[in-house]
């Protein structure tokens, strides 16, 4: 199969489609000539500073954090670098999913690209060939309070690159000399800055929102599958996701969920069977899908654009800045604006779970399924049925209520007082990471209750939108007679939210959806 075209990096245009297909999808990235000549530019006033002037400049002759006040001497400004990496190495617990560690090295790379860090070229084009041969450093979660950026991971991330430090290759852990050397490459003796320039910045907190903001559009968008599927096995009314309703309250998330779900339901024989039912009005969770799915879009669109400027922001400290002939201390590190979009994209998909969690008991729930068997199961008693799902939903769902309380209001002083507010970044971004796959196996779980609920108004057929999706989720599990396990089929479709390939089926019976 041919390779296809390494992205190239300027710092400048980088965007979350592109930190996808590099930390997930495993496309290669490589700088641009554009980028090389602004890095080596900046390289040059970085030399200046560091062998042409006595001047104090943060990081390249003086100490770090409380100790900025304490001079370096030239000949020990090499030795500055690699003990500052060993020090800041330590984080704790199991390391970071590799998809969120390579997203970092993507991130991380991007912004030195940018040529206001002072890094050497020869330096990012060896972090990015580690990225390309697929050496992923063991990189412990637990460590950074999201201010001077992700400065424990981020050590421990470069220093494979110094040929210490552990990765995996080919899933195997190792010391990062062998990891090196394995995939025919050396290490490299950092200078002056380099070191800083590697672990000054928010790339881990990014990395969180990148990846986590491609989930959470895919889950919105599962999240109105699967409610125009239980719509359909509730008998519910397609009358409340008329665009003139939604026009009279013209958010953009509530008009393009009702659209959504609107679209789905298009010439389904079930919901003409039922057009002139009695029924006036119908539950909040079904009435009200467009409303509360809508607000969570709405909060992802803010959490798109925070994002989307710090993937080619530049969050070192100092930094260069080549019009001006001048390095300068500054807070860009600082994760606040990230903290706040992590916790706000937690809430955002935790609610697409938890409406989706009252479908579910509606679906289930025979004094509230409107003729549906208790459990989607025709032989109760002995059989349980999606009894057992509902509760796993439930227990999911009342565990993101307390994975959503914010982390980014919280602060602890660091470095004596010298990094005297944090942002708590890395917390957020942790939770919010355990939220996406809650809501995920939530969101699976009404999927395989609504196939089954749907199909017990045979023969008459949903809407095409619906029948894609129905076909869809009985491709992952077959329909459920008597009693198995459903982990496996939960999980399933779960994994076929986050790839997309669920929402991929619907849109090529149905066209692409909002």
């Amino acid at each position: 199969m041919a390779q296809r075209t390494a992205i190239g990096l300027t710092g400048d245009d980088l965007t979350v489609a592109d930190v996808w297909a590099v930390a997930v999808d495993r496309d290669a990235a490589a700088l641009t000539d554009a980028a090389r000549d602004k890095m080596r530019v900046a390289r040059e006033l970085v030399e200046r500073a560091a062998h042409g002037t006595s001047e104090h400049t943060y990081g390249v002759n003086t100490g770090f954090g409380r100790f900025v006040s304490r001079s370096i001497p030239e000949e020990l400004t090499e030795e500055l670098q690699l003990r500052l990496l060993r020090s800041h190495a330590c984080g704790v617990g199991d390391p970071y999913d590799d998809e969120i560690i390579r997203s970092a090295m993507l991130l991380r790379a991007n912004t030195l690209a940018k040529g206001t860090s002072g890094a050497r070229i020869e330096t990012v084009e060896l972090l990015l060939e580690c990225l390309n041969r697929g050496v992923v450093p063991v990189v412990p979660s637990r460590g950074s309070v999201g201010a001077s950026g992700d400065l424990a991971p981020l050590a421990h991330l470069a220093l494979p690159l110094v040929g210490e430090g552990e990765a995996f290759v080919d899933g195997e852990r190792m010391p990062g000399l062998e990891a090196l050397a394995r995939v025919g490459l050396a290490p490299i003796r950092l200078e002056a800055k380099e070191g800083l320039s590697l672990i000054n910045g928010t790339q881990f907190m990014a990395s969180f929102a990148a990846l986590g903001l491609v989930r959470a559009r895919r889950l919105a968008a599962a999240a109105d599958l699967a409610c125009a599927q239980s719509l359909e096995a509730l008998q519910g009314s397609r009358t409340s996701f008329l665009p003139q309703i939604h026009a009279l309250r013209p958010l953009r998330g509530q008009g393009d969920s009702a659209a959504n779900v609107f679209r789905l339901l298009d010439g389904s024989s079930i919901i003409e069977a039922h057009r002139w039912c009695d029924k006036v009005q119908d539950a909040y969770s079904l009435r009200c899908a467009p409303q509360v799915h809508g607000a969570s879009r709405d909060l992802l669109d803010y959490v798109d654009y925070t994002v989307s400027v710090e993937l080619n922001a530049a969050t070192d400290n100092p930094l260069v800045l080549v019009d001006d002939d001048m390095l300068v201390s500054n807070g860009n590190f600082h994760g606040q604006p990230l903290a706040f979009a992590l916790d706000a994209l937690a809430m955002a998909v935790s609610e697409f779970a938890s409406i989706s969690e009252r479908r579910v008991e509606r679906l289930v729930n025979p004094n509230l399924s409107d003729g549906l068997p208790a459990f989607l199961t025709t032989d109760g008693g002995l059989n349980s049925g999606f009894m057992i799902p509902q509760y796993v939903a439930a227990s999911l769902v009342s565990e993101n209520k307390v994975l959503c309380h914010p982390a980014s209001v919280d602060s602890i002083p660091t470095s004596a007082g010298q990094e005297d507010h944090v942002s708590m970044g890395n917390a957020a971004g942790l939770k919010a990471w355990q939220v996406l796959a809650n809501c995920e196996r939530a969101l699976a779980i009404e999927l395989l209750a609504g196939a089954q609920a749907v199909e017990f108004h045979a023969p008459l057929e949903p809407g095409a939108g619906v029948r894609a999706t129905r076909a869809g989720v009985r491709v992952l599990s077959p329909r459920l007679q008597d009693d198995r396990s459903l982990s496996p089929d939960i999980e399933a479709a779960a994994t076929a939210i986050r790839d997309g390939s669920l929402l991929a089926g619907v849109e090529a019976e149905v066209g692409e959806l909002r």
